[in-house]
C-alpha cells in the first residue's frame, strides 16, 4: 500500500470523524444535563417527603413549590371556580369533573385561591362557614401554551391554573401568585364534599434511565465509527 493511498483512505475519514465527534459532543452532553436534572429530581423529592412528614407551616411571603403551608382565612362560596376536566369512577359509573377552587380572604395578605379538591360537574358542593383553616401545599402558576384549551370565563370553568389570571376573570382583588391545594385532613370527606388530595405530589424521576440512554447511543455511535474506520483503511 503506497503513502499517497493511505493518506487518501484517511482524508476520507475527515467528514465522517467531524461528524462522529459533534454527535459524540451532543449525546454526552445531553447525558450530562440529564444526570445533573437527576441530582436536583432526587434532592427535590427528598425535600417533598420531608415536607410531607413534617407539620404544615404557617404561610410564608413567598412560599416554594411543594411546601406544605397552612392558612387561616374565610372563604368567598359565591366566588367559586372549576379547574380541568377529569373523570372518575364512581359508585355510580364515571363522572366528569374539575378541582374547585374557591378564593380564601386573608388578614394580612391577598387572597389565595384554594384547590379544595375534586368535585363532580355542576354539583352543589357546601362550602365551610367563618374562619377556616387549610393545610394544604403550594402549588405554583401555570402558563397557556400553544395547545392549551380556551378559559371559559362565563362559565367559571378554566384550564390554565394562572391564579392571577383566575382572579382577574373572577373580579377578585390582590390574589397570591400561587395555589394551594389541600390536603385532607380527616380519613375522607362528607357526602357532597370535594375529594382533596392525600399527598404531595411526587414528580416522576426518569433521569437515570435518560442518562443511560443518551450515554448508550454515543457509545454505540463510537462503535459504529471505529468499526467503519478500520473497513475503509483496509478498503
Amino acid at each position: 500500500m503506497t503513502t499517497s493511498t493511505t493518506a487518501y483512505r484517511r482524508r476520507r475519514l475527515l467528514i465522517p470523524a467531524m461528524t462522529t465527534l459533534l454527535l459524540l459532543s451532543v449525546l454526552v452532553a445531553l447525558g450530562i444535563w440529564q444526570i445533573e436534572r437527576l441530582a436536583w429530581k432526587t434532592a427535590l423529592l427528598a425535600a417533598i417527603d420531608h415536607a410531607e412528614a413534617a407539620p404544615a407551616i404557617p404561610l410564608p411571603p413567598e412560599p416554594t413549590q411543594f411546601e406544605k403551608v397552612r392558612v387561616q382565612g374565610r372563604f368567598l362560596p359565591n366566588l367559586a371556580a372549576l379547574y380541568g376536566a377529569q373523570v372518575r369512577d364512581l359508585p355510580q359509573g364515571p363522572v366528569l369533573g374539575g378541582q374547585l377552587l374557591v378564593p380564601l380572604e386573608r388578614e394580612g395578605g391577598p387572597m389565595v385561591l384554594v384547590d379544595r379538591g375534586w368535585v363532580p360537574e355542576h354539583a352543589a358542593t357546601p362550602t365551610p362557614r367563618g374562619l377556616v383553616t387549610v393545610d394544604g401545599y403550594v402549588r405554583a402558576a401555570e402558563h397557556p401554551g400553544w395547545f392549551s384549551a380556551p378559559d371559559d370565563q362565563v362559565g367559571r370553568r378554566f384550564f390554565t391554573l394562572d391564579p392571577v389570571a383566575i382572579g382577574r376573570a373572577l373580579g377578585l382583588g390582590p390574589v397570591a401568585s400561587f395555589t394551594l391545594v389541600a390536603l385532607r385532613a380527616t380519613p375522607g370527606p362528607a357526602v357532597g364534599e370535594p375529594l382533596p388530595a392525600e399527598h404531595l405530589p411526587r414528580p416522576p424521576n426518569d433521569h437515570l434511565s435518560y442518562a443511560i440512554t443518551w450515554f448508550g447511543l454515543a457509545g454505540a455511535l463510537l462503535v459504529i465509527f471505529v468499526t467503519y474506520s478500520a473497513k475503509a483503511l483496509r478498503s
